[in-house]
């Protein structure tokens, strides 16, 4: 699929938890530098490194790392990746608590094994707005799959980086993942409001690009 000036697919093929895993994370240029959507989980520098090598960048073009949520294979590689560049780190605050440490993963313990503890530099409140080689990227709070789950709107190119907000698999784009939200109601509400913007093609983190939007996104809310 054909992508907007600026944006790179980062698709990585990887091991994760004992199993295959394809995940689908993206970076789209700036005036800074690299904007990057998510970093993997533990273990998967090199790969996330070999996709940047792919797309002609480097870790060092990073300036900022959007966080969409806290989860492990979202975020695990975030404090290797910190001691690879200078970039800011941004998450929303309910995210932020976990990935800097002060609260345990969704369904852990303080005490459990889990990724290393990373910084956040910029805690989102809300929304907030990128300015991008393809537009303004417009972050939307997106809850649902967890509680801080947010998604990145690109109104010029009507591009949505959905992250778990929505999947896709061969039949094209899903709603979010029952089995993997921890409040499956408020994710479809979560949706709906994505439905309701002008979007044309749909990156989701498991299920890669989909030439779908927001039409398709209303129909899979309508039938849930």
């Amino acid at each position: 699929m054909d992508l907007p000036d600026g944006v790179h697919h980062l698709p990585l093929e990887l091991e994760y938890e004992g199993r295959e895993l394809t995940i689908n994370p993206c970076a789209v240029e700036t005036e800074r530098g690299l904007l990057l959507f998510d970093v993997g989980p533990v273990g998967s520098l090199d790969d996330l490194e070999a996709g940047l090598a792919d797309a002609g960048f480097g870790l060092a073009d990073v300036s900022t790392v959007l966080l969409t949520h806290q989860d492990a294979d979202h975020a695990g590689s975030l404090a290797a990746v910190q001691e690879r560049t200078d970039g800011t780190t941004v998450a929303s605050e309910r995210a932020a608590a976990v990935i800097d440490g002060r609260e345990p993963p969704r369904g852990g313990e303080p005490g459990d094994d889990r990724y290393p503890p990373a910084r956040v530099d910029l805690e989102l409140e809300g929304g907030a707005t990128f300015h991008t080689r393809a537009g303004p990227a417009r972050v939307v709070p997106t809850p649902g799959h967890t509680r801080g789950h947010v998604s990145v709107f690109f109104p010029d190119a009507k591009l949505l980086v959905a992250a778990d907000a929505l999947t896709a698999n061969d039949e094209g784009l899903q709603g979010p993942n029952p089995g993997m939200s921890e409040d499956m109601d408020v994710a479809l509400e979560s949706a709906g409001r994505l439905a309701e913007l002008d979007v044309e093609r749909t990156l989701c983190y498991h299920g890669g690009f989909v030439d779908a939007g927001n039409e398709r996104i209303a129909e899979v809310v309508r039938s849930a």
